[in-house]
């Protein structure tokens, strides 16, 4: 007679847990630690690095709270509550220029300066010569190893009062443009040269996402009849959205910082009015005005900003089915 799950007769005991199970996390851990401890040796240094100059550093955000002078330090600055956020809430004019402006490229360099490096990944995949594509890749590349101030001489030597384009706009007998003065045409100026120096670079982690799809979804695709396009569509776009995902949920951690370095080797020739923003008035108010408390505040603020936008550009992304930068 057969005997049922209910009534079958009691087997042998099963084996307990393991000495590590039976630990518990800790010893998986130190596990873990002892068996990848030449990675984390490696990992040290820049552990280190980034402990003293990135961690350590924000307990200097405490000085948003005080009346902060360089000559005593923190213990011995005065405190003034919220004081210094009141360039904040109640609308300081130079603060709300340099907002709108940090706002307006932020904007702009999202909408413009991202697909770009997904679109250049795309056609340097669709290539079919790999010599070709070296050395495409050689010449997308070599601009992010310069620095802004060769970048920014570059650009003020092709379109400045002086530059080769309206030098050959007088020859010919015609107008010159104000390019590189022009406060209207600062935004898109600084969007094309982020554009000139980092597209090729942000290039490579698309290209590399593309190197991962399984060559065989493409010739299915093109047995059912599909072309050029909707292999991209059906096939490319889903192989890298993850990437996609990651990648610009990382950007809107950034989304408040437009170069520092960039503008401020370009704000002379524009004015403030144009060109002032977050990181700009930070330095201006803070290391050349003595207002620290007001640009430790501002500072402040434009981080707590950016830890929102990560948690909740992450959240979404959970919400239509993506990993993000973590798992909750």
């Amino acid at each position: 007679m057969s005997l049922t799950l209910k009534n079958r007769p009691p087997g042998p005991p099963t084996a307990g847990p393991g000495p590590t199970e039976r630990a518990g996390r800790p010893a998986g851990r130190l596990a873990r630690m002892r068996r990848d401890r030449l990675l984390l040796l490696l990992a040290a240094p820049g552990m280190v690095v980034i402990l003293l100059f990135h961690y350590i550093p924000l307990l200097g955000n405490v000085t948003a709270f005080q009346d902060y002078q360089p000559f005593l330090g923190i213990s011995g600055s005065a405190w003034n509550g919220f004081e210094n956020f009141e360039v904040i809430v109640n609308g300081d004019p130079a603060f709300l220029n340099a907002l709108r402006n940090t706002l307006l490229i932020s904007f702009i360099q999202i909408v413009l300066v991202f697909p770009i490096p997904v679109a250049l990944a795309l056609l340097l995949n669709s290539l079919l010569s790999e010599r070709i594509k070296r050395l495409v890749q050689s010449v997308l590349y070599l601009p992010h190893f310069m620095s802004w101030v060769i970048v920014v001489a570059l650009f003020q030597n092709m379109l400045g009062a002086g530059g080769l384009l309206n030098t050959w706009l007088r020859d010919q007998g015609h107008g010159t443009f104000d390019i590189i003065g022009n406060p209207d045409l600062f935004a898109m100026l600084i969007t094309s040269q982020v554009v000139w120096k980092d597209a090729g670079w942000a290039m490579i982690l698309f290209l590399a996402a593309l190197s991962r799809i399984d060559a065989q979804l493409y010739e299915a695709a093109s047995v059912d009849g599909a072309g050029r396009m909707r292999q991209t569509w059906h096939v490319t776009l889903p192989g890298i959205k993850g990437v996609i995902v990651l990648l610009l949920i990382l950007r809107l951690s950034d989304a408040l910082t437009v170069g520092f370095e960039q503008i401020i080797l370009q704000q002379q020739a524009v004015g403030l009015e144009g060109s002032e923003v977050l990181d700009t008035y930070v330095y201006n108010h803070g290391v050349l005005g003595g207002e620290w408390g007001v640009a430790a505040a501002v500072g402040l603020v434009k981080g707590l900003v950016a830890v929102v936008l990560v948690l909740g550009a992450n959240k979404i992304a959970h919400i239509f089915g993506e990993r993000g930068v973590y798992q909750s």
